[in-house]
């Protein structure tokens, strides 16, 4: 699958101001990609706004020096991007229920909206697509997106883009890495990306309540279908009393995916509002995304999330039958 750079070129030459959006709860590969698309477009002389659904989480708040993302609420209100913007981008989602408070925006914006992904799993948000579902990361989109558009990266462009594209696929441990994606690397470090410094902000700066909080998450781990099949789960209670927040969870679910014979793992995180965030990991015939899908949710064959209301008790039960049938 490949993308229409040529027109998405033309629509991006055609307009001038823009805002750029990403999914609630934003990875690596949402702020990255977010933060490379607004380098690349200021520097066309384009006017570009950065407004998420929720903060930058603290854990990763080193991808934005410069303070560029603005969280709706907090820094800008619905009001005020109703008007006066051309294009309202989407990256690194396509599903209404990811995109949280900036989902009235785009409900109600006159801009005009599209979307820049790489998820299998869609919805309609009125949008014209830009997607490779084949991609390891919208990461890489923005790098094709720059070479499309004749922009050269610069370092402030690349270092979040190669964080983008690092962590999606695992450090190019993952399936989805190919000889490709190591040639967008190797662009990315030619244009000024440092592997070593992007890695020990990523990885080497764990405060002790994520330490804790991973301890938690081992040592409730259980194993099923002769060990094919880990799960385990955290509760709201366990930020408190270990002293992490919410982002201390992320990757956590590769912890378990890691043990020796697993097959799929599961992890349900307690939401500080209620419900529980649901991420799936495959690396056997089940699809993540599928999975993902019966509860609203969406993502990849080989990593998925979903959002389910409910205590751990009606949850769970509901979430792991859900992945023996997809395993068979």
């Amino acid at each position: 699958m490949t993308v229409d750079w040529a027109a998405f070129a033309t629509l991006i030459q055609a307009n001038h101001r823009f805002i750029l959006t990403s999914h609630i709860r934003p990875d690596c590969d949402a702020l990255g990609s977010e933060l490379g698309m607004c380098g690349v477009l200021e520097a066309l002389g384009k006017e570009v706004i950065i407004v998420n659904g929720q903060e930058t989480p603290p854990n990763l708040a080193f991808i934005d020096p410069d303070r560029k993302i603005k969280t709706l609420g907090d820094d800008v209100t619905v009001d005020e991007l109703r008007e006066g913007y051309d294009i309202l981008m989407v990256l690194d989602t396509s599903a209404w229920a990811q995109l949280g408070p900036m989902g009235d925006v785009i409900k109600t914006t006159q801009a005009k909206k599209i979307v820049v992904d790489h998820h299998v799993s869609e919805d309609d948000l009125g949008a014209e697509p830009f997607k490779n579902t084949t991609a390891e990361a919208t990461g890489r989109l923005v790098v094709e997106a720059a070479e499309a558009l004749g922009v050269e990266l610069t370092p402030s462009m690349a270092t979040p883009i190669f964080a983008a594209l690092a962590t999606d696929t695992g450090w190019y441990r993952f399936g989805s890495t190919t000889a490709y994606t190591y040639e967008i690397a190797a662009k990315l470090l030619r244009a000024g990306a440092v592997p070593a410094d992007i890695y020990a902000d990523l990885y080497e700066r764990d405060t002790l309540g994520r330490v804790r909080l991973r301890g938690e998450v081992l040592a409730r781990t259980r194993t099923e279908l002769d060990g094919r099949l880990a799960h385990t789960y955290i509760l709201r209670e366990d930020f408190e009393r270990v002293g992490a927040i919410p982002s201390d969870t992320e990757d956590l679910v590769n912890l378990i995916l890691a043990i020796d014979g697993t097959e799929a793992a599961v992890i349900c995180i307690e939401q500080l509002q209620g419900g529980f965030k649901i991420s799936f990991r495959s690396r056997c015939q089940m699809e993540a995304s599928a999975v993902a899908e019966q509860f609203g949710g969406g993502g990849h064959k080989a990593a998925a999330g979903a959002f389910v209301e409910g205590t751990l008790e009606e949850v769970q039960p509901q979430i792991l039958d859900a992945v023996r049938a997809a395993m068979g």
